[in-house]
C-alpha cells in the first residue's frame, strides 16, 4: 500500500469516527465549525463573501455579511453530514430521506429506455443523492478528481459503494457515459462545476458571465436522453429529495440556448435557500476577458 493510500485510509477512519455521532450532534458541531471558520476569516469565508458581492452588488453590505455568516454555518453542517453519509452503511444513510418529490419525473424518464442524465447542482447534500440513486440501480458519477493523491484515495474509498461508477471529468469521460446511457442507466453530473477552458461557454449566471459546462447539453443532443434536475434539501431532522421536470431546452441545437436554460434552472434551485448552495467555490475565476482582473484577488 502506498503512503497516499495509507493517508486516505487514516482520513477515512477519522471521518468514520465523526460519522458515528447522531445527526443533531453533527449539525450542531458543523454549525460551530462553520461559525469558527467565519470568525477566523478562512479562505472559504472570503470566497463566499466575494461571491455574494459579485452576484448582488447593490445589496446592503451588512446584509451580505450576515448572509456570509449564515452560509458558513450551513457549510459546516454540510461537511459533517457528508462525513456521516460517506461512512455509514447505505441503509442507515437512506433513513435521512424524509420525503421524495417528483419521483414520477424520474420513472417517466427511465421508461423511455435511453437512460437519464441527472443535473445535480451543488445544493443541499448531493452526496446523499448519490446513495439514493445507487440504491435503485447503476449510477455513474462524473466528478473532478483531486490533485492531491491522498485526498483522491479518500474520495475513492468514500464514494465507491455498490452500483456507483466514478468517472473523472476528463476528455475520456464521454465513452463510459455513453455506454451507461445506452444501457438505460442514470448518469449524474454537476452542472455548476466550472470546466477547463474549452469545456464550456460563457453564459450568464446570477447576472455574471460564468464559464458553463457543456457536457450535459452535448450528451443530451447526441443521445436524446432526457435531462432532469435533482437535489436534496435539508429539512428538519433529515432531507427531502427532489426531482424536477425535464428541461427540453437542453436538447436545443443552439448551445447558448441550452446552457442558458441550464444556468437558469441552477440559479432557481440556489435561490430556494442561499445557505444550502456552495458559495465557497470560485465560480467566476475564469474570465471571459483574459485581461480582466481575477475577482478573487
Amino acid at each position: 500500500m502506498t503512503r497516499f493510500a495509507w493517508f486516505g485510509t487514516l482520513l477515512y477512519g477519522f471521518a468514520r469516527l465523526i460519522g458515528l455521532l447522531p445527526m443533531a450532534a453533527l449539525r450542531a458541531l458543523g454549525a460551530a465549525f462553520g461559525g469558527l471558520a467565519y470568525r477566523l476569516d478562512s479562505r472559504e469565508t472570503r470566497i463566499a463573501r466575494r461571491n455574494l458581492a459579485l452576484i448582488q452588488p447593490q445589496a446592503d453590505a451588512a446584509l451580505r455579511e450576515t448572509q456570509t455568516r449564515e452560509l458558513m454555518r450551513s457549510m459546516g453542517q454540510s461537511l459533517m453530514e457528508t462525513l456521516a453519509i460517506w461512512t455509514r452503511p447505505r441503509a442507515r444513510v437512506l433513513r435521512l430521506v424524509q420525503r421524495v418529490h417528483g419521483e414520477t419525473h424520474l420513472q417517466t424518464a427511465l421508461a423511455q429506455g435511453r437512460g437519464v442524465l441527472l443535473a445535480v447542482p451543488h445544493y443541499g447534500n448531493w452526496e446523499l443523492l448519490i446513495e439514493f440513486m445507487a440504491a435503485r440501480g447503476p449510477f455513474s458519477l462524473v466528478y473532478k478528481a483531486s490533485e492531491k493523491a491522498g485526498l483522491e484515495c479518500f474520495l475513492q474509498k468514500a464514494r465507491n459503494g455498490a452500483n456507483v461508477q466514478l468517472v473523472p471529468a476528463e476528455a475520456t469521460a464521454m465513452r463510459p457515459l455513453m455506454r451507461a446511457l445506452q444501457n438505460g442507466e442514470v448518469v449524474g453530473i454537476t452542472p455548476d462545476q466550472q470546466p477547463r477552458k474549452g469545456g464550456g461557454e460563457f453564459i450568464s449566471f446570477f447576472g455574471r458571465p460564468a464559464l458553463t459546462l457543456s457536457l450535459i447539453a452535448k450528451l443530451a443532443q447526441r443521445t436524446g436522453t432526457p435531462v432532469l434536475f435533482a437535489y436534496t434539501e435539508r429539512r428538519g431532522d433529515g432531507f427531502d429529495v427532489v426531482f424536477e421536470a425535464e428541461e427540453p431546452a437542453l436538447h436545443d441545437a443552439d448551445l447558448d440556448i441550452a446552457l442558458t436554460a441550464m444556468n437558469r434552472r441552477v440559479q432557481a434551485i440556489a435561490e430556494r435557500d442561499f445557505r444550502q448552495y456552495q458559495w465557497t467555490y470560485k465560480r467566476f475565476s475564469i474570465r471571459q476577458d483574459p485581461n480582466a482582473k481575477n475577482p478573487y484577488k
